[in-house]
């Protein structure tokens, strides 16, 4: 089986996080992307649950008109991955199907606890690693992590 066509180049997924990554990261820090990322969502009309974290602590949560209860599933979901794995939800997604498998059947994890679906970033800081998820629901997989990292473009420029 041949991945989707609509899935990006695993290598490109791989250097957004290798591009963005914080000097630093606390509870301002989350507050200030969590409003800049809220701010982007409610200018474009956008239906999305909002949720930044650090070492497991919800420091920054939103729930923006038109989302659902079953968007903050999602997002634990999503976010699940990106703190089993170190990567993006979307890029384990599209590594699975690129190998020519499937997340949920191959991992064989509780697919209550674990979604490799589009929307949840790994926090990166420099000279530490992956310590915390940034996340978004309410849109198709694809729009969700590239809101996400159009969000974090804009924050760290």
């Amino acid at each position: 089986m041949n991945a989707p066509q609509s899935d990006p180049d695993l290598a490109s997924l791989l250097a957004e996080e290798d591009r963005l990554v914080f000097p630093a990261f606390d509870h301002h820090t989350a507050w200030e992307l969590g409003s800049a990322v809220r701010a982007q969502a409610l200018a474009d009309g956008l239906p999305v649950v909002i949720s930044i974290r650090r070492n497991g602590q919800r420091l920054f949560h939103a729930a923006l008109p038109g989302t659902v209860a079953d968007n903050d599933s999602w997002i634990d979901r999503k976010s699940a991955v990106v703190d089993r794995y170190g990567h993006s939800s979307y890029y384990i997604g599209c590594r699975h199907r690129a190998e020519g498998g499937d997340f949920e059947t191959d991992t064989r994890l509780d697919v209550h606890r674990y979604a490799a679906h589009g929307g949840a970033f790994p926090i990166m800081v420099r000279g530490t690693g992956p310590i915390g998820v940034i996340a978004v629901s309410g849109l198709p997989q694809a729009e969700d992590h590239q809101f996400v990292v159009a969000a974090l473009e804009r924050f760290l420029a």
